[in-house]
């Protein structure tokens, strides 16, 4: 038998760009405000390890983050071979998860388990496009970040984009199993449930 929709739960890591902007309160508030409710949170210095097990390291994956990186370039003008060495996109795709590594060990990070009605759906809604170039004021990102791409390229780091929102239950249910105990979450009501019902 199917959960019930109000018990789905994702997966929310606060990037090193949002921690030391001071926005894990506001984070937290917009994701309490919609209705849903956090049901584990730490704060945390990543291993190198844990953040390399973190991001998957099979060749579609690394593959298209490469494609992403060669389709900025092609949009903005930038010269792939000149600027990384190479146009293959798995050798891209590389790089690129390699900065994603140093940036997500680079300060304490804040992981929680955010449960409620499609708390994967509704997080990825509050947090806005990947590109916060490309999100829309109102969301997490269009509202703190300003990086893009382009910008992540020139400069051969990772974009800074405030927040890690799990894309698909699969995939939220493989992150809180990474990073979580089952005893670290918790179960309990908040006060509007029942009037929610």
């Amino acid at each position: 038998m199917s959960k019930h929709p109000r018990e789905e739960r994702t997966f929310v890591m606060l990037k090193p760009d949002g921690v030391k902007r001071g926005l894990t309160g506001e984070i937290i508030r917009r994701i309490e405000q919609r209705g849903l409710k956090v049901v584990a949170l730490q704060m945390f210095q990543p291993s190198v390890e844990q953040i390399d097990d973190h991001y998957p390291k099979n060749s579609k994956w690394i593959e298209r983050l490469g494609e992403k990186t060669l389709t900025t370039y092609a949009k903005y003008g930038y010269d792939a071979r000149e600027e990384l060495g190479t146009d293959d996109k798995a050798a891209i795709g590389k790089m690129v998860r390699q900065w994603l590594v140093e940036y997500m060990t680079s300060a304490p990070l804040v992981k929680m388990v955010v449960q409620g009605v499609h708390a994967v759906d509704m997080v990825r809604k509050l947090a806005g496009n990947t590109m916060p170039s490309a999100a829309e004021m109102g969301t997490i990102r269009g509202d703190y970040s300003v990086d893009s791409a382009a910008a992540a390229n020139k400069d051969k780091r990772a974009v800074h984009n405030i927040i890690h929102a799990s894309e698909t239950p699969e995939e939220a249910e493989h992150e809180i199993a990474h990073w979580f105990t089952p005893e670290d979450v918790y179960t309990y009501k908040r006060a509007e449930e029942d009037l929610m019902l």
